[in-house]
């Protein structure tokens, strides 16, 4: 059984596909959606979002914030950022969490903000060794 699933990014549209399994970095965890889902709305955080294709192909995505809505089997994610495995590079990775180390903290706001690009950083260098 299988379902519709739309990926929009500000500057394009990464997925417009039929899926069987979709696995979403939700806000407050892991989040998963298979056809017949009841209708959701969910709020995304920082994560890797998986999908199965009805063909046993997986395809992942590094997302950050957005949301996604299930209804009437069809699953629509609106992210603010979105990377594919193959658009990073590890070492790119790595210095973007040096940067983030060295980032000034002088109040909670620049602390948060530093610990989100940090995190960020080290999720690109994992899934840059993923290149599926």
């Amino acid at each position: 059984m299988s379902f519709q699933c739309i990926i929009v990014a500000p500057e394009q549209q990464l997925m417009d596909e039929t899926v069987t399994q979709v696995i979403l970095p939700a806000e407050d965890g892991l989040l998963g959606v298979l056809t017949g889902r009841s209708p959701l709305l969910a709020r995304l955080g920082l994560g890797e979002l998986r999908i199965d294709l009805p063909d046993g192909q997986k395809r992942q995505y590094l997302v950050e914030g957005g949301v996604a809505q299930m209804k009437d089997n069809k699953l629509t994610i609106l992210t603010n950022a979105a990377w594919a495995p193959s658009q990073l590079d590890a070492s790119a990775a790595k210095a973007e969490y040096d940067e983030a180390v060295n980032r000034p903290t002088a109040d909670q706001k620049a602390a948060d903000e530093r610990n989100r690009a940090m995190r960020r950083a080290r999720m690109k260098e994992q899934m840059a060794a993923v290149k599926t």
